[in-house]
C-alpha cells in the first residue's frame, strides 16, 4: 500500500474531553459561518483526504501551487484549498494573524472546526482563475466561483470538531478506514475510479478491465455541489448499488463516497483526484479522456497528458481513450483491440447525451449502452437531475 501523499496521513480530528473543551472555547472565539463546500473542505483536511495539507493554504503555498503546481515543500499539488473573506468582514470580526476563529456550518449552526489564523493575505482573482482553470471566462463554473470569493484569504491549521450528517453514511469511509479495509481484503494493489454519473456499459468495461490487473476496485463517487444538469447524488449511489450487487464480486470491489465539490478543472483536477485516491490507499487511478472537464475549455486528452509532468506523484494513472460497443466483435471494446472502428454500422458509441435523452423521455436505453437494472433505477425518479 502506498504511503499517503507527502509521507503521512494527516489527522486533525478531536474526540472526548478535548472535543468538549474546544466546544466550550469556541463560544468566546470570533465566529465565521461558512458554506457547505467549506464545511466539506474542513472535513477533508481533518480526515486526511487532502494530506499533506493540515489547513487552508498560506500565501506561500498558494503561490507555489499557482506557479509550479507544487506546494512550497515541493510536494505535487494542483488545486488551491483556500478560505476567503471580505476585508470588511475580517475587520468587523476582529480577525488577525495569531488568533483562532470558530468555523460554524451556516446551515445548522453546528461548530464544524477551528482555524488557527497564520496568514491573512490579498490575491488576484483573475490570476488565480487563469492559472488554475486556464481561463477567466465566468461561463466556467470554477472560474465563476473564484470571482465570487472574498478579497482576502485566511491561511492556517484546521481542527475538525464535528462532521455534517450524510444520508450516505453506509458508504462513507475515511482514508484511515479504507486503508484498513484494503489490508483486511488482502489487496496490495487498488485502482480508484472517480465518478459523478450513473454507470453505463462503458464505465463498467473500463472498471473491470482495470480490475483485471490489480487486486481490488475502489469506486469513489463525488458527492456534493454539482453543476445544473448533473445527476443527483442519490441517483448515482442507487445505480452503483444495483450494479455492484448484481455484476461485481463482493471481495473485489468496494464503494465509498467522497464529499467534495467538483471544480471542473480538467487536467489539474485530474492530478488532484489522483493524489486524493492515493491518500485512500489506491496504487492506480483511472483517468478518462475528458476527466473533470466541462464544455470545451480543455483539449480532449489534456487530463491524461498532464501526468507526464508528475513522475513523482506516487500513484499510477491508467488511461482510457475511446471505448464503444462493436457488434462485429460482440461487445464493449476500445481503440486498441477493435479492427472495425471505421464501420459505422458496427460501432455504437457510449453517448452520455443519448442515454440522458432517452431517460428524460422515460425510455430505457439500449442494453448495449446501459444495464436494464441500472436504467430502471433511474427511471423510478421523477427528476434525477440537479437544477
Amino acid at each position: 500500500m502506498p504511503k499517503p501523499h507527502g509521507g503521512r496521513l494527516i489527522d486533525r480530528t478531536v474526540k472526548g474531553p478535548k472535543k468538549k473543551k474546544l466546544l466550550e472555547e469556541a463560544r468566546v472565539l470570533p465566529r465565521l459561518d461558512v458554506s457547505p463546500d467549506i464545511v466539506q473542505e474542513i472535513e477533508n483536511i481533518g480526515n486526511g483526504v487532502f494530506s499533506p495539507l493540515d489547513g487552508f493554504m498560506s500565501s506561500q503555498d498558494l503561490q507555489a501551487v499557482l506557479d509550479d503546481m507544487r506546494l512550497s515543500s515541493d510536494v505535487p499539488w494542483t488545486i488551491p484549498i483556500v478560505l476567503s473573506q471580505d476585508a470588511r468582514a475580517i475587520k468587523d470580526k476582529g480577525l488577525e494573524e495569531g488568533i483562532s476563529v470558530a468555523l460554524f456550518d451556516g446551515r445548522d449552526g453546528r461548530l464544524a472546526g477551528l482555524l488557527d489564523i497564520e496568514d491573512i493575505y490579498k490575491y488576484d482573482r483573475k490570476s488565480f482563475a487563469k492559472k488554475v482553470y486556464g481561463t477567466t471566462d465566468t461561463g466556467h463554473p470554477g472560474v465563476r466561483k473564484v470571482m465570487e470569493m472574498g478579497d482576502r484569504l485566511l491561511g492556517g491549521k484546521v481542527t475538525l470538531v464535528s462532521e455534517a450528517a450524510t444520508p450516505f453514511s453506509d458508504h462513507y469511509l475515511r482514508p484511515k478506514e479504507t486503508r484498513v479495509l484494503f489490508k483486511e481484503l488482502g489487496w496490495r494493489t487498488v485502482v480508484g475510479f472517480q465518478t459523478r454519473n450513473p454507470p453505463h456499459i462503458g464505465h463498467e468495461y473500463v472498471q473491470k478491465t482495470a480490475l483485471t490487473f490489480v487486486d481490488g476496485l475502489f469506486i469513489n463517487p463525488v458527492i456534493g455541489k454539482k453543476k445544473p444538469g448533473d445527476f443527483r447524488d442519490e441517483v448515482i449511489i442507487a445505480t452503483y448499488e444495483e450494479l455492484m450487487q448484481r455484476y461485481y464480486l463482493k471481495d473485489r470491489a468496494v464503494m465509498s463516497i467522497l464529499n467534495f465539490e467538483m471544480r471542473y478543472g480538467g487536467p489539474k483536477e485530474a492530478i488532484f483526484h489522483a493524489l486524493v485516491r492515493k491518500n485512500f490507499g489506491c496504487t492506480h487511478f483511472i483517468v478518462g479522456r475528458d476527466h473533470a472537464g466541462v464544455g470545451n475549455y480543455y483539449p480532449p486528452f489534456a487530463a491524461q497528458e498532464i501526468f507526464d509532468d508528475f513522475p513523482d506523484l506516487g500513484i499510477a494513472p491508467l488511461f482510457f481513450k475511446a471505448f464503444f460497443h462493436c457488434s462485429r466483435c460482440g461487445g464493449p471494446v476500445n481503440e486498441k483491440v477493435c479492427p472495425h472502428q471505421a464501420d459505422k454500422d458496427a460501432v455504437l458509441q457510449y453517448s452520455g447525451t443519448k442515454i440522458r435523452e432517452m431517460l428524460v423521455a422515460g425510455k430505457r436505453p439500449d442494453e448495449r449502452m446501459m444495464r436494464a437494472e441500472v436504467a430502471d433505477v433511474i427511471l423510478k425518479w421523477k427528476d434525477p437531475f440537479v437544477h
